[in-house]
């Protein structure tokens, strides 16, 4: 399974990100450039959850996992790996 493919629909898809898919940047800033705010966050913690069943802890739910697409690609594999 694509992790970064899969987050990245679920940015656009289920919430609703201007970008189309391919235009966001790994490295882009979710709430600086993609204007994801507090509620869309704790969206796509829950969606992640759901999507790649893991598990994201208050420990993991920080600014630095959910940064960008590549921070939270990174926290989603870290997750399954330490589940596999």
């Amino acid at each position: 399974m694509d992790i970064e493919g899969t987050i990245r629909k679920i940015l656009t898809a289920e919430l609703f990100l201007e970008a189309p898919p391919e235009e966001i940047g790994a490295e882009d800033s979710l709430r600086a450039v993609h204007g994801l705010d507090s509620l869309g966050f704790a969206e796509l913690r829950v969606l992640c959850e759901e999507s790649f069943a893991v598990r994201i802890s208050d420990d993991d739910f920080t600014p630095e996992n959910f940064r960008s697409l590549s921070t939270v690609t990174a926290l989603v594999a870290r997750l399954r790996a330490d589940a596999a």
